[in-house]
């Protein structure tokens, strides 16, 4: 057979793992990316600050995907283990630490809330464990699980153990009394954009992940994506940027190719689409893949953000790489995103100091804290808080986004931290995500997780239309850098597969 050709639409993590793992299986490969860089929401601002995913977690998928290409992660990425992962604030004497070693956490939670919740806390991770071994194998890995094949394969007890049907607070109301903690657990709803009161329990498993490990990248996340562009190059794949795809081409029933936006025509005989599937429905890549996907609901998106990247001198907080600072009214703050389409008054703030390693800094020399972070330049950081993925109705005028940092900020002071900016912040909006990632809203995550049915929604690798796969955090197996990554390759098995069947 002559040699495949597939065409790559936007190089985010999941379209550069797919065309890795075409380009080494014999494929002619063509990247095609709409920015001046590769990554898609792996980004920096002007300044070099990680503006997208600030964690990596899962690392034996990255570690899989180089090494069945014949290359070594640890000759291309230096990646460091976090011993504290996060610092958590309620206020200027409310502080819980978690760490990767699940028995200083567990004492950390018997210090700040009793043994009971400690106890509870343990309970907690061994049922995070039961969940993550129960979803690993037959819905992480599978092309296209349903709820029917996910239950035959794992087994209806196992099924039942993980509670699909209960929400996460729910869920966490059985190990946890203290409501600061249900609070902290919670957050892990928000890493897929969703709200701890809509999503299912089973979203617990993301504890266990973070005690497999997680991994801190030097040079930032942005190195991530620079070193899967240079190992797709290296396996022979053409990485293009700057290069928009305003088409989708049809011939026969099948994609057959691209049209650029500048007229520019490629043929191929498959085509990756690594954009948000609601693109395609949106008539984002033409009207003849409008019905290649499923329409995205904007009811059901997922949340956005306000984020503010900048260099600040820092004072009377002890940061360290990943800090939570929580509002009074967790509910309130789900409820203005994703019913009133707002942004609460008292939103919780989450800030990466990009320059801190995730170790605690009151181990650390003060003298070396002072020579990493000079007063007249400061630190990298990123501030963030959720917002309603309404960017494509909503502007948010200058005034709004001033008050809105505003009580931000305010936030931090109340819980100790005193920020001293070094410079304009950079603001994005989710008018700004919007603009980024068409016919998303803003949403980061693709749609959320609400619901014990949602995660079966998100579509496959497979289209409706022959010839067109689909690859990114907005299909399965979901949002997230290592799930972006087991995407593209479930795309670029399917394309594989299709391509050689009879």
């Amino acid at each position: 057979m002559r040699t495949p050709r597939v065409i790559v639409i936007g190089a985010g993590a999941g379209g550069l793992a797919a065309a890795i793992e075409l380009a080494r299986q014999g494929a002619a490969v063509t990247v095609l990316e709409k920015q001046l860089a590769v990554g898609g929401k792996i980004r920096v601002d002007g300044a070099g600050i990680d503006s997208g995913p600030t964690v990596l977690t899962m690392r034996w998928v990255l570690e899989s995907l180089f090494n069945d290409a014949g290359a070594t992660l640890d000759d291309h990425l230096t990646l460091r283990p976090a011993d504290l992962l996060a610092r958590h604030a309620w206020g200027p004497d409310q502080r819980l630490d978690l760490f990767a070693d699940t028995g200083r956490s567990a004492e950390a939670i018997a210090a700040f809330a009793g043994r009971a919740e400690a106890d509870g806390f343990r309970a907690f991770c061994a049922r995070a464990q039961t969940v993550y071994r129960t979803l690993e194998a037959p819905f992480m890995s599978a092309q296209k699980p349903s709820a029917i094949s996910l239950t035959a394969a794992a087994g209806l007890a196992p099924m039942f153990r993980i509670s699909p049907f209960a929400t996460l607070w729910k869920a966490l109301g059985e190990h946890f009394r203290d409501p600061r903690l249900r609070q902290l657990f919670g957050r892990y709803a928000t890493y897929s954009g969703s709200s701890p009161f809509l999503a299912p329990a089973t979203l617990m498993l993301i504890a266990h992940v973070e005690q497999q490990g997680v991994w801190l990248v030097e040079g930032g996340m942005v190195r991530v994506a620079a070193e899967l562009g240079r190992l797709a190059t290296r396996l022979g794949a053409t990485v293009r940027v700057a290069a928009p795809v305003g088409e989708i081409m049809v011939n026969g029933g099948r994609a057959s190719g691209v049209v650029l936006t500048d007229g520019e025509r490629l043929d191929s005989d498959a085509v990756v689409c690594n954009a948000d599937y609601a693109a395609l429905a949106d008539g984002a890549f033409g009207a003849a893949v409008v019905g290649s996907a499923p329409a995205a609901k904007p009811e059901r998106r997922s949340a956005s953000a306000v984020t503010w990247t900048f260099p600040a001198v820092t004072g009377g907080f002890p940061l360290t790489r990943h800090n939570v600072f929580f509002g009074g009214d967790y509910a309130a703050e789900f409820d203005a995103v994703f019913r009133g389409g707002a942004i609460t008054a008292e939103p919780t703030v989450y800030v990466c100091a990009q320059d801190r390693g995730g170790v605690d800094p009151a181990v650390a020399s003060p003298a070396a804290w002072r020579a990493a972070f000079p007063a007249d330049e400061g630190e990298r950081l990123l501030v963030l808080i959720n917002a309603p993925a309404n960017g494509d109705r909503v502007q948010l005028s200058a005034s709004e986004i001033e008050q809105c940092m505003t009580r931000t900020f305010a936030q931090l002071a109340r819980c100790g931290l005193m920020l001293h900016r070094r410079g304009e912040a950079v603001v994005t909006t989710p008018a700004d995500f919007a603009r980024l990632f068409p016919a998303t809203g803003g949403a980061l995550y693709g749609q959320a997780v609400h619901g014990s049915m949602a995660a079966f929604r998100r579509p496959g690798s497979r289209s409706a239309l022959p010839g067109l796969y689909l690859s990114g955090g907005s299909v399965h197996p979901g949002p997230g850098v290592p799930m972006a990554l087991l995407s593209g390759r479930l795309a670029a098995a399917s394309v594989l597969q299709d391509l050689t069947s009879r």
